[in-house]
């Protein structure tokens, strides 16, 4: 028999379809190895997923003895949040969830905080802003109470001063020498350590309780309130800092800095806001005093958007009001997570060149 031969005779039988029983052991075989790997991929994480878990039921745990302990047995409000670095590079965006965060007085039942911090230069200060600013509102709003106020009782006013003062508290944070220092050490700093004073975030923040809805802002991210079903205009809790507004530009030039115009308004010709926490290398020109307001909630309220100006530069108070209405329709549970993360693609789809961050808070009276 020839080599040609031989060869020709082994294709043939690789070749040849297998039948039978023992075709049915292959498949049988295959079959436990796909079942297998699955179990493999499923399982490969579990650690992780358990650890995320634990985390997580501890701050639940954390959050339900705060509640105890202020005197509140509420069901949690519903929230939704979505953020994404879109055409950036990098994500310098932080979104912040506390819910009951203080202890609140049991006739003004629930206090939640969110905050949505837009970063520019790096994301260490919009992440120190996630991490802290909750933390440092609940001290002020104590030792207001300690002071012999109600909590959360106080008039406008009282909001305003206590939102000044833990605004003031970030912002020293950031740009003290010690807070430059911990930046430039940590793993999310990727500035050179001579330039952390080049790095800002702007401030979103709501405080929400069952009457009423208190917002502080510095900066271009934006507060809006979704009321009357669409028959009723939103309302805007916050009015965007920025520098070419003719009052901004009157205290930027009284404090002996210019407003230049290149590429859009910007201070001295660099930011396009004018008020941010950090920005030490632009004092006072950038000032980090919020803007406060306090709304009283009625019953046609539906929803609070807090976005970036990565969403409301090219998406209206209206349509994102009328995108959260959508989702409202719809009935599902979890309609605020699908609103914020609409509004994400939609401000995508066009073409926003910006972070986008959103949060969704659901005011609905009927559902607490």
């Amino acid at each position: 028999m020839s080599m040609a031969q031989v060869c020709c005779d082994s294709a043939t039988a690789a070749g040849a379809a297998v039948v039978g029983p023992e075709a049915e052991a292959r498949a049988r075989a295959r079959a436990e190895r796909r079942r297998r790997a699955g179990e493999g991929g499923r399982w490969k994480h579990a650690p992780a997923a358990a650890a995320a878990a634990g985390t997580t039921a501890e701050a639940a745990a954390a959050t339900r003895k705060r509640r105890v302990e202020a005197g509140e047995l509420l069901v949690a409000r519903k929230h939704g949040a979505a953020s994404v670095a879109g055409r950036r590079r990098e994500m310098e965006d932080a979104v912040s969830v506390r819910e009951a965060f203080a202890a609140a007085a049991p006739e003004s039942g629930r206090c939640d905080f969110y905050g949505v911090f837009d970063g520019h230069g790096c994301s260490h200060v919009a992440e120190a802003c996630r991490d802290r600013m909750h933390d440092l509102l609940a001290d002020e709003l104590a030792a207001g109470a300690g002071a012999g106020e109600a909590p959360l009782e106080r008039e406008p006013a009282a909001w305003t001063a206590a939102m000044e003062r833990c605004f003031a508290r970030m912002d020293d944070e950031v740009t003290s020498s010690g807070g430059r220092a911990a930046a430039a050490a940590s793993a999310s700093c990727r500035c050179d350590g001579h330039k952390c004073d080049h790095v800002g975030s702007t401030a979103v923040v709501a405080v929400v309780e069952d009457r009423r809805v208190v917002v502080a802002h510095c900066g271009d991210s934006r507060a809006v309130l979704c009321r009357g079903g669409g028959v009723a205009a939103p309302v805007a809790l916050s009015s965007d800092h920025k520098p070419d507004r003719p009052d901004e530009q009157e205290r930027i030039e009284a404090a002996g800095g210019r407003v230049i115009f290149w590429e859009g308004a910007r201070v001295l010709g660099v930011l396009a806001m004018s008020r941010a926490i950090g920005d030490g290398y632009l004092k006072p020109y950038v000032s980090s005093v919020p803007e406060v307001t306090v709304t009283e909630l009625g019953e046609d309220d539906e929803c609070l958007i807090l976005a970036s100006d990565g969403l409301w530069d090219v998406v209206s108070n209206e349509a994102a009001c009328e995108v959260a209405r959508a989702c409202l329709r719809r009935g599902r549970e979890k309609w605020c997570a699908e609103a914020a993360a609409l509004l994400t693609k939609l401000a995508l789809a066009r073409r926003s060149s910006d972070n986008v961050s959103v949060v969704v808070v659901d005011l609905r009276r009927k559902t607490h």
